[in-house]
């Protein structure tokens, strides 16, 4: 089974502008004579791949832990996106019709513009990621993330695609359980040659 880890390490991942940081401290220490290693960690919860609930631009929407778990599971696209902005007329063109799960690879420079997050929310896409920090073009973030939470499209942000030729997988990205939160820290895999699910080898 072909196993392509496709999430950001927090340690080391590049951080959105005017977030926290990351911040390691090992409390328990071995090398110190300690019985055990212990690390606390501080963190904002959009560093490294993550997940955006509802509740991140929607005031009522819901939290990180009430998230369905099945719309991180099942099979998926990738989809090569240009530098830049990402048009409607982008997505109608060139995302597979009928594709629940789309994941857009455009070296972590493409954005959604507003009419292109509307057309992949009344689309049908459950779950929309990208290898770029956010979504939105940075100051205008708003629009993009409006169009596709308040219809309850799950966001993925931060992915690691560089290796990952576009086409059909099967993904599996479930966030962390954190309650009341808007966000949730998230482990995404592609598994990209065996069909597990039918038992069938592509």
């Amino acid at each position: 089974m072909q196993i392509i880890d496709i999430s950001k390490d927090i340690a080391k991942c590049e951080i959105y502008s005017g977030d926290p940081p990351v911040k390691m401290k090992r409390t328990s220490d071995i090398s110190r004579g300690d019985l055990y290693n212990l690390t606390e960690i501080t963190t904002g919860l959009h560093n490294g791949t993550h997940y955006d609930a509802p509740l991140h631009f929607i005031k009522d929407g819901h939290s990180a832990e009430k998230a369905d778990l099945s719309v991180f599971i099942g099979e998926c696209w990738v989809v090569e996106t240009p530098a830049g902005a990402v048009t409607g007329e982008f997505v109608n063109e060139h995302f597979p019709k009928g594709a629940k799960r789309v994941l857009m690879k455009g070296g972590g420079k493409s954005y959604l513009l507003e009419s292109a997050a509307e057309e992949i929310a009344f689309g049908g896409v459950q779950l929309l990621g990208t290898d770029a920090l956010s979504v939105g073009a940075e100051g205008t973030e708003a629009a993009a993330h409006n169009a596709l939470l308040r219809e309850n499209v799950a966001v993925l942000e931060s992915l690691d695609l560089e290796n990952v030729k576009e086409g059909k997988y099967f993904l599996l990205a479930q966030p962390l359980k954190i309650s009341g939160a808007e966000a949730a820290p998230v482990r995404a895999v592609l598994i990209g040659d065996f069909i597990f699910w039918s038992g069938t080898k592509t």
